[in-house]
């Protein structure tokens, strides 16, 4: 168990994740996210399905209440662990996401308890993703891409597909086009960039991007 029982939480917490990004889950996604083979991603689904931490119909993946509750502490420690490393120690969010990525799997309980307490009970990461168990209340939210030239916009929240992009969140942070940032979408070009001004200065977001990034209008 001590060998493979941090496999199976990379697993739940990356199906918890698909699924929250409004993705359907099928073995090819799960590959993509974690870098990994589809005969070892379906190795380990056909293992989860065992232990009863997934069912599976027609292809699509689901965690069963055991799974849900595995992502969900493993989810909630990531990102505990996260708002830690940004706000506490200044770290930037590339490295915070990775170095999370670790501490997620060792945090004990009286850890994560005491990680709450110093933060003042955070509700979101430092990207805007909800913290299991902290009581969150999901704002009414749109994406940045349809947004409409001239309106002001309040980001909300980066999903974690755009955290598993390379290059992504160092541009957003360095952008500031984080959470809580204010800005103006000043134009739309045919091929689905946007450009928005931050702090009075312009940034070119692209279509992937703006599709993905949700915003309070």
């Amino acid at each position: 168990m001590a060998e493979w029982h941090p496999a199976v939480e990379e697993y739940c917490e990356t199906i918890f994740e698909l699924s929250e990004d409004d993705i359907t889950v099928v073995q090819a996604r799960i590959a993509e996210r974690l870098s990994v083979s589809r005969p070892s991603v379906s190795e380990m689904i056909k293992r989860l399905e065992s232990e009863q931490y997934v069912e599976i119909n027609s292809h699509v993946i689901r965690l069963t209440a055991k799974g849900v509750a595995l992502a969900e502490t493993v989810v909630r420690r990531h990102r505990l662990a996260e708002r830690f490393l940004t706000d506490m120690l200044g770290l930037s969010w590339a490295y915070a996401h990775k170095e999370a990525g670790k501490w997620e799997h060792v945090i004990s309980e009286p850890v994560e308890e005491a990680l709450a307490r110093v933060l003042g009970d955070p509700t979101t990461c430092p990207h805007g993703n909800p913290i299991p168990g902290s009581g969150y209340e999901a704002p009414d939210v749109s994406p940045l891409a349809e947004v409409t030239v001239g309106s002001n916009f309040r980001v909300t929240r980066i999903p974690e597909e755009l955290e598993f992009s390379p290059g992504l969140l160092d541009f957003l942070e360095e952008s500031n086009l984080v959470p809580g940032s204010t800005g103006v979408v000043t134009a739309a070009s045919p091929d689905g960039t946007l450009t928005v001004e931050v702090n009075g200065r312009s940034v070119g977001v692209g279509p992937f991007a703006s599709e993905r990034i949700l915003v309070t209008v």
